[in-house]
């Protein structure tokens, strides 16, 4: 297998445009190739700068787990540092997780900070929405968002093996008037359900508020997971 790992997006396309299958760190795939076959030549983004950045307000698909600091708001931070074991996010990648994994541990804390992404395909570069990178496994280059002013994440511990454990991501946004809209997505077994509500009317109606959304079709035990989290996060002002 010939790895190709283009500097320039013009390089990238062109090993798109040559069959050139793209991967991260494999974590995901190297078991299937082994056991499948081994593809004639594979791409990793981790020398295209585009890929790399690591800010307040953006992430690139190529950047390893482990390397997710704070930099980042605390709710992807946060996502990040409970992925697998730490070998995993010493090799594992943004990108990886989010459109070849299907925990995609990462979505709901990009959810709920109202990301967009940067995709590449043979025709260059283009913006969209995460239901699209997810459904359509477009080739991820990199997530932008606005800082939110708080956020947070829960992860419920879980056993190795076992199903998918119980994930809460919050986040606070200012608005252009001056007031403050919480978004809120939870991670049950493999499905997010997401909601947000404005939060002037204090954190008692802010709950009644996202209980009239998607979010209030969830047990009510997770539905309380939901509302300590997202009263804890009211509760701060600055994001850490």
């Amino acid at each position: 297998m010939l790895l190709r790992l283009p500097t320039s997006l013009t390089e990238a396309q062109n090993c798109m445009a040559e069959g050139a299958v793209p991967i991260g760190g494999a974590t995901l795939v190297w078991a299937l190739w082994q056991r499948d076959g081994f593809p004639e030549q594979a791409m990793s983004l981790r020398s295209l700068p585009e890929a790399n950045v690591i800010g307040r307000e953006a992430l690139g698909a190529a950047v390893l787990l482990h390397r997710i600091d704070d930099r980042v708001p605390e709710v992807m931070r946060g996502a990040a540092s409970t992925v697998g074991t730490g070998a995993v996010r010493r090799t594992a990648t943004v990108g990886g997780n989010i459109v070849g994994s299907t925990l995609r541990c990462l979505l709901p804390a990009a959810l709920v900070l109202d990301t967009r992404a940067t995709v590449l395909d043979r025709d260059g570069t283009f913006e969209t929405d995460l239901a699209e990178v997810v459904a359509k496994r477009h080739l991820l280059l990199s997530l932008r968002w606005r800082a939110p002013t708080t956020s947070g994440y829960h992860k419920a511990p879980a056993e190795a093996g076992g199903p998918p454990p119980l994930v809460v991501a919050t986040a606070v946004h200012a608005q252009e008037d001056g007031g403050r809209r919480v978004r809120v997505a939870v991670r049950d077994g493999y499905e997010v359900t997401g909601g947000s509500a404005d939060c002037a009317a204090g954190t008692d109606e802010t709950l009644r508020v996202l209980d009239t959304t998607d979010l209030g079709s969830l047990p009510p035990e997770i539905g309380d997971v939901m509302r300590r989290e997202v009263s804890g996060v009211l509760g701060r002002t600055t994001d850490g």
